[in-house]
């Protein structure tokens, strides 16, 4: 055991016995002293602690005082009635409180008691149940807080989780206080009532016991009493007042002497107002001048050195500024810290700031925040940190959006306005500046906010600005979430799997598959927008088949088969008819045979005349399609999937083409055209 575990121990233990057994007087006084150091201990602690949990043992320290506080009581009220003696500490805080005189020395006693009872207490018990209810609702959105600095970069991992668990501490420490007040209401009543026994029965056994006249009795016990009850009422008093000082410390970077004396004496002009009004005070009415005029010279001198002494830090500030630019010009660059890239960036226009403070009603931080968890639902991969700033040197209401240092994509937003888009049911018009939608090149219309509600009622789909970036911000991560995904991703995938499946993970990596390879397999499934939520089936399949080829093509295109109910259900309806694209077989063998194999995979080799007329017909069937509303969706043979889709990747990026294999027998298609070149 430590010795600071066995120390509280034995400061219980002693608790305990002094309730049941008789101690001495002499070693009454000793613990008497004690309980009062102990209470100066507590107080001056609570004084110079910067923050509340710097003594998040509080209400541990409250109880086990308490009980010690408690059982002194009990240890002197035997003493009192058994001999009238309970010890030098008592008898002279009764005799020296009073001055002799025992009406004092109960008034006194009954002031200490009234303040204790309805100021002290009474407060602190308010205030602790009040902080801890207001600490209890404000954490959903220190939580949010929280969240949103990691989201824009402003904290780190480590930091994030740091202030959860603080902000943890702090609810559990509140939550607690709000309890332990009670202890200290509770032991203040205690100490009233043994107070009255006291008395009571002092008189009683001193005049039927001891022989005692009535009124030798009545002094003797009122003196002991009032001591007794001075001795245990102070450190309770101190007790409540450190109670007090720490569930209404409101700063977190400075003492109480510090808060004080920094924010109520540190203005010079206040300092110069209080002094002239005494010295008015002092002239002008019959209060003693001599008193009131030299405290307000004293007021007036100590604000002239106030407003020296703030003017001199105020130059010494400038200068240290000063050297510390200077410093930081002559130190040499630290170009490491330039090699970094943020894989997501937003760039903001100054105009479009209000958007991202919460103090002006932004919420585009939590907005992005959803953004990262909708797509790790969605696709089952994690989106890197997207890191928001500003940027002075483009357009005001302009934003842009880069992956990995390069700008990828940008947008133009009209603040305090609406964009209104026809989805091809509006029969009447509405007025409007005409735009574009960033995300898929739409026409559109910004609209006033006056506007918005016709607009609505007309049938316009109507977004504000910050749905405008998500939805755009969302577009282009999705485009790009498979060159996002880095090897150390794949890793951290690899290891939240083996949790639940060790011995399936311990197959695959690294006995047939490197990180490296998943993750092109990953990669691969995630360019086409299939979600590798599901990796459990996806790394069964590559353990069945990685033995057979490494090829990471082909071990995607098993994988795609693997995946098929959710592949189906992500593209066609089921128990609905879904119109699709065929693929001319005689194109399917032309692409067969123009596959060439080597060591580093499979590519094709087909004649660019060829390659352009596919291309073409393509195009022809993907117009018709649109043009019937519906969405182009080519259907192939499996083995021709992989290399008719890498044919026309660089044209059509977005083409859904998908095999036989991948599609569940509920499936109904219907073809509507066929790509052929004869």
């Amino acid at each position: 055991m430590k010795k600071t575990d066995l120390g509280v121990a034995l400061y219980l233990l002693a608790a305990i016995v002094f309730l049941i057994i008789p101690i001495p007087s002499q070693l009454l006084d000793v613990l008497m002293a004690f309980n009062i150091a102990v209470a100066l201990v507590i107080l001056f602690n609570s004084m110079l602690a910067q923050e509340a949990l710097s003594m998040s043992a509080f209400p541990t320290m409250l109880l086990m005082t308490t009980v010690f506080r408690i059982s002194l009581n009990v240890s002197s009220t035997r003493l009192i009635l058994n001999d009238g003696d309970p010890g030098e500490v008592v008898r002279t805080f009764g005799q020296f409180v009073g001055g002799g005189n025992l009406v004092i020395g109960a008034i006194i006693f009954i002031i200490l008691i009234l303040v204790q009872f309805m100021v002290i207490n009474k407060g602190s018990e308010r205030v602790a149940e009040v902080t801890a209810r207001f600490t209890l609702d404000a954490m959903p959105g220190k939580q949010m807080a929280i969240d949103a600095d990691l989201n824009t970069g402003a904290i780190t991992d480590k930091q994030a989780k740091e202030r959860r668990e603080k902000l943890q501490q702090e609810s559990a420490f509140f939550g607690s206080m709000d309890g332990a007040v009670k202890y200290v209401k509770g032991d203040a009543t205690a100490g009233l009532i043994i107070t009255v026994i006291n008395f009571i029965g002092g008189i009683v056994m001193g005049v039927m016991y001891r022989g005692m006249e009535m009124g030798d009795a009545f002094n003797e016990y009122t003196i002991l009493t009032i001591g007794d009850g001075l001795v245990s009422q102070i450190p309770s008093l101190l007790i409540s007042l450190s109670t007090g000082m720490l569930v209404t410390k409101a700063s977190k970077e400075a003492g109480v002497g510090d808060m004080v004396f920094g924010q109520i004496f540190a203005m010079p002009s206040v300092m110069y107002g209080v002094g002239g009004t005494l010295i008015v005070l002092g002239l002008v009415t019959q209060l003693p001048t001599l008193i009131f005029i030299p405290m307000g010279l004293v007021c007036i001198y100590l604000g002239t050195q106030l407003r020296d002494s703030q003017a001199a830090a105020g130059i010494e500030s400038a200068a240290n500024m000063e050297e510390q630019e200077a410093e930081e010009i002559r130190k040499p660059e630290n170009v490491v810290s330039l090699l970094q890239v943020d894989p997501i960036e937003l760039e903001l226009g100054y105009g479009l700031i209000p958007l991202v403070d919460v103090n002006q009603g932004g919420d585009l931080l939590d907005r992005v925040l959803m953004i990262r968890r909708q797509i790790a639902l969605d696709l089952g991969t994690i989106v890197p940190v997207i890191r928001l700033r500003d940027n002075i040197q483009i357009n005001p209401n302009q934003y842009i959006i880069k992956i990995k240092g390069v700008k990828v994509s940008e947008g133009e937003i009209l603040f305090d306005h609406y964009m209104a888009m026809n989805p091809g049911m509006v029969e009447e018009e509405i007025a409007g500046i005409p735009t574009f939608e960033p995300s898929f090149h739409l026409p559109a219309l910004w609209i006033s906010e006056s506007q918005r509600e016709r607009a609505e009622s007309l049938g316009y789909t109507v977004v504000d600005p910050p749905s405008i970036i998500t939805t755009h911000l969302t577009q282009v991560i999705t485009s790009h979430i498979d060159e996002l995904l880095t090897r150390q991703d794949v890793q951290n995938l690899i290891s939240n799997i083996k949790e639940s499946n060790p011995i399936l993970v311990d197959e695959l990596v690294p006995k047939l598959l490197g990180i490296g390879e998943i993750q092109k397999v990953l990669q691969n499934l995630l360019s086409e927008g299939v979600s590798i939520r599901d990796l459990l089936t996806i790394f069964e399949t590559l353990a069945d088949h990685a033995a057979i080829t490494r090829d990471t093509d082909v071990l995607t295109e098993y994988v795609r088969q693997s995946l098929k109910r959710s592949i189906s259900s992500k593209f066609f309806a089921p128990n609905e008819t879904t119109t699709v694209v065929t693929l001319d077989p005689k194109i399917e063998q032309e692409i067969m045979a123009s596959v060439k194999q080597t060591e580093q995979g499979s590519y094709i080799a087909l004649e660019p005349d060829k390659s352009q007329k596919i291309i073409n017909a393509l195009g022809k069937e993907i117009e018709k399609m649109e043009d019937l509303g519906k969405t182009p969706i080519v259907i192939t043979s499996p083995i021709v999937r992989l290399y008719f889709k890498r044919l026309v990747q660089d044209y059509y990026k977005d083409l859904i083409v998908i095999s036989y294999n991948e599609v569940e027998n509920n499936v109904e298609l219907q073809s509507v055209g066929m790509v052929s070149t004869s």
